[in-house]
């Protein structure tokens, strides 16, 4: 099509023109469709729509396009949104003239943008003309929807058309010919839905003879999915012979716009991450060469110095070590490294292409990490590595022959010097000083021996200082170090010589010597043995531990300890004769230098055990001379004590007997009141307290015996034991008493007894008291009930001995004869009665609250039972209910009833 100047005719009103040609009627029947109501129908709708699409995102929207676009207000509005660009302030008044202001600053807009209206005025637009409003929104739709698609240098509407083409091809049932009866079907809509979101829409599943529902799927997923808003009815579409063309190509454009973007959008991506990763992969390439071959270069650095060190090794496993490190570094280290270089060299012609390739400049790597500088430091690694080999096996050669020489010297210097190994201190020792007579002849059998194994070493000497020899002829480098160890040798030699002479004449002295003081170990022995078997008698016998228990028995003791000490000047002179032999003994040994063991083969006895051991029988004399003296002395003391102890018990002992014998008649006596009887016992107890006195004197007395181990005394049958028990006995027979007393006056006064009946209680129960101990038996008991007129069976009695006896003791007292007694013959409360009373208080309830208590009992009864009842919790309890049942059976010993 050509750029002429083409007319469009709306209802013969008015002329539009624009640059493009893609307006042109080309056919009648175009014509004759345009007054067609259908087709104003779907440009209402779709244009509508298409203005909401965008209003919408100024929070706005049109319901009527020729009425709401009448002032001129949303008109601007919405250029301004599609065009992103502001528009002259609109006038604020709703006179018609500001209308008309309003909507020709926005057909001046339209025409600022190369859009040519012709035959479109303002007052149209006021006046609400149909024809021309959807005229001037299709001018809009075209500038700014449709003109600027382009696919393969075409633009708007065959743009459009292409590219609806292309990516439909694929599916079956399309072919998209032009913008109206093509997509009559729907699936030229759904075939673009799903070429681009396949997610939204199965494909498969929709039919050509159901286009409604094709064009309805497309809608709704375009609406929900794409925010593309419907534009269009199915049916009108559907049931028009010719869609409308503008309509359609309107709703399609906003496909465009929707896929487009995000395609336009990848191709950018892909080609910027294809520019980039380009970039980075010579990038890569150049970190890559320069790590090579600084790394390269390093190692060239470093191991030249090693090949030009020519310095031989003084021993023949570091030379052969050398050799071993060059062959490692000619198998192992240097092939990777002859790989590195040609890889290196590869990688910067690779480098240089790529770059060429890519329009890049040429890569320029860092100074002296040049191909040329690598290679010429690899030349220089080649030639100092030329002859190294070479020198290392001419060096071993000449030290394996030296090391062969230096290891025989080693070898047979390490054999001399280990037999020699101590002889010297073995020849220098004095050991024969100490020894005794069968030791000095082991020795000099064993210094024989020696003396002709050193003859048979004399021959090792001589080779060893030949070897040594011929290692200074060959300049062996550790020459130093073997004439050393030679001269060593030969003078440890020499001396071992001198030694051995010098040992053999002190054995042979020393061994006359000791036969001589053998002689006199063996006289020492047979005198010392006898003296020490009487010393050890003596010892035992002064020691001895000794028990007496009177005078007499030590008296014999001191005439025997006398007769002993009669006897000990003349075991003195018998000590002086022994001890002279072990001084002649000493004499020749310090006046020889010989060293004694100290030890006699003949005895275990020496000169230091026996003064010992005199000099204690000597300092025990003295002290069993004391010892017996402290015995008699302490025997007088116990006599003395004995019969201090003795006076005092043989009083006090009937003192405590005649007391509790008159207690006893007092409690069992019925003459008097029980006050007279209260009167009487109490004298007594205050005369008890005050003889406590003599109590405490005698356990004074008793104590010091104790101290002085004293157990027996003939002078008393007493013990302070039976005091001790008689004393407590007396205190609680007389405490008892009174109690019992104090019960019985508690008890007739409580229940109105009168004095004839307790003496009556009294008399039975004394008559049936046979042991007279103020308790009864089982047996004697019944008795007595059955005496004061008691029915009993087994049952019963067994009931009444739970009352009288409850801890099972087996025996009955009198108050708790009394107890029963007036138990029997008076009324009491019980706990039933205290129950009934506290009812009586809480009005018939089974419970009592705590103001209950305090307004019906005095202050300190109603705080004790306060304390004291437990919180009630029967199915009738009300807030601060206390169970009385339970308070008044702990009252007596029961359990809740």
């Amino acid at each position: 099509m050509t750029a002429v100047e083409t007319q469009m005719t709306y209802n013969t009103s008015y002329t539009i023109q624009h640059e493009d040609a893609y307006m042109t009627q080309e056919e009648d029947w175009d014509r004759d469709l345009l007054l067609d109501p259908a087709w104003e129908k779907q440009q209402r709708k779709t244009f509508t729509a298409w203005c909401n699409s965008h209003l919408r995102k100024a929070g706005t929207q049109i319901e009527n396009i020729e009425e709401d676009f009448r002032n001129g207000l949303k008109l601007m509005l919405l250029l301004e949104v599609i065009s992103g660009e502001r528009l002259p302030k609109p006038d604020k008044g709703k006179m018609r003239f500001h209308k008309i202001a309003n909507v020709n600053k926005a057909l001046d807009f339209i025409c600022s943008k190369g859009v040519k209206l012709v035959s479109i005025g303002a007052e149209e637009i006021v006046d609400g003309n149909v024809k021309m409003t959807l005229g001037m929104i299709w001018t809009i739709i075209l500038r700014f929807a449709i003109q600027d698609i382009s696919v393969e240098e075409t633009s708007a509407k065959e743009g459009l058309l292409l590219w609806c083409q292309r990516k439909t091809a694929p599916y079956r049932n399309v072919n998209v010919q032009n913008f109206h009866i093509s997509w009559k079907d729907g699936l030229a809509l759904c075939a673009l839905i799903h070429r681009h979101r396949p997610d939204l829409i199965d494909y498969s599943k929709l039919r050509k003879d159901d286009p409604i529902s094709n064009l309805n799927t497309a809608f709704e997923v375009a609406e929900k999915f794409l925010d593309i808003p419907k534009m269009l009815d199915a049916e009108d579409i559907v049931n028009t012979p010719k869609p409308d063309e503008k309509a359609i190509m309107t709703y399609v454009s906003c496909f465009y716009h929707a896929f487009a973007g995000a395609e336009q959008a990848e191709t950018a991506a892909n080609r910027i991450c294809k520019v980039l990763a380009v970039n980075q992969e010579n990038e890569k390439l150049m970190e890559e060469y320069e790590k090579l071959a600084s790394e390269l270069l390093e190692w060239i650095r470093r191991t030249i110095p090693w090949l030009e060190n020519r310095v031989a090794e003084q021993t023949m496993r570091a030379m052969q070590q050398k050799l071993e490190d060059f062959r490692d570094y000619r198998r192992v280290h240097k092939p990777p490294r002859v790989q590195e270089k040609c890889q290196l060299e590869i990688n910067f012609n690779t480098l240089q292409t790529k770059l060429r390739l890519s329009n890049r400049p040429a890569f320029m790597p860092s100074e002296g990490k040049m191909v040329s500088d690598i290679a010429n430091a690899w030349k220089g690694l080649e030639q100092v590595e030329k002859g190294y080999e070479e020198w290392l096996l001419t060096e071993i050669r000449r030290l394996e022959r030296l090391d062969h020489l230096a290891e025989k010297f080693k070898q047979k210097c390490g054999m001399h010097e280990a037999w020699t190994a101590g002889k010297e201190e073995l020849l220098s020792q004095k050991d024969y000083e100490s020894a005794s007579l069968m030791e000095i002849r082991a020795l000099m059998r064993k210094h024989e021996a020696f003396e002709s194994d050193l003859a048979a070493h004399q021959d090792r000497v001589e080779q060893i200082a030949a070897i040594a020899q011929e290692l200074n002829e060959l300049d062996y480098h550790d020459a130093a170090t073997v004439n050393a160890r030679c001269q060593g040798i030969c003078d440890q030699w020499d001396n071992l010589g001198t030694l051995t002479q010098k040992r053999r004449d002190s054995l042979e002295r020393v061994e006359k010597l000791w036969e001589t003081i053998d002689q006199l170990y063996l006289e020492f022995a047979k005198r010392a043995a006898p003296f020490n078997n009487w010393m050890d008698g003596a010892m035992e016998d002064l020691q001895d531990m000794f028990i007496v228990h009177s005078i007499e028995e030590i008296q014999s003791l001191i005439t025997a300890h006398d007769q002993f000490k009669a006897t000990l000047p003349e075991a003195d002179k018998e000590r002086m004769a022994t001890i002279s032999i072990h001084n002649e003994i000493l004499k020749i040994a310090q006046t020889y230098g010989i060293k004694l063991s100290g030890i006699n083969p003949y005895t275990n006895l020496s000169q230091p055990d026996i003064n010992t051991k005199w000099e204690t029988v000597k300092h025990l004399v003295p002290l069993r001379d004391q010892m017996l003296q402290e015995e008699v002395a302490r025997q007088q003391a116990n006599e003395r004590l004995r019969r201090q102890f003795a006076a005092q018990a043989n009083i006090i002992g009937p003192w405590i007997q005649t007391k509790m014998e008159e207690i006893s008649h007092v409690s069992v006596d019925i003459a008097g009141s029980l006050e007279e009887q209260m009167n009487s016992l109490k004298q007594y107890e205050q005369n008890i307290i005050n003889y406590k006195s003599n109590i405490d004197k005698l356990e004074g007395d008793h104590q010091l015996s104790q101290e002085s181990l004293i157990f027996d005394n003939k002078h008393t049958n007493y013990t302070m034991e039976h005091v001790r028990v008689g004393w407590e006995q007396l205190l609680t027979t007389i405490a008892r008493t009174i109690n019992e007393v104090e019960n019985q006056i508690l008890t007739r006064d409580a229940k109105g007894i009168s004095q004839e009946q307790l003496n009556e209680f009294r008399a039975s129960f004394n008559h049936f008291d046979r042991k007279r101990n103020g308790m009864m038996d089982p047996d004697d008991f019944r008795a007595c009930l059955i005496s004061m007129g008691y029915d009993l069976g087994e049952v019963e009695f067994a009931r009444i001995m739970t009352l009288v006896d409850p801890n099972n003791t087996g025996v009955v007292t009198f108050q708790a004869f009394i107890d029963f007694m007036t138990r029997e013959t008076a009324e009491t409360d019980t706990a039933e009665q205290v129950m009934a009373s506290f009812k009586i208080l809480a009005s018939d309830k089974n419970y009592i609250t705590v103001d209950e208590l305090r307004r019906e009992l005095p202050p300190e009864q109603a705080e004790y039972c306060i304390s004291r009842m437990t919180r009630y919790i029967g199915a009738d309890a009300a807030p601060g209910a206390l169970d009385y049942i339970s308070f008044s059976s702990a009252l007596y010993g029961e359990s809740d009833l």
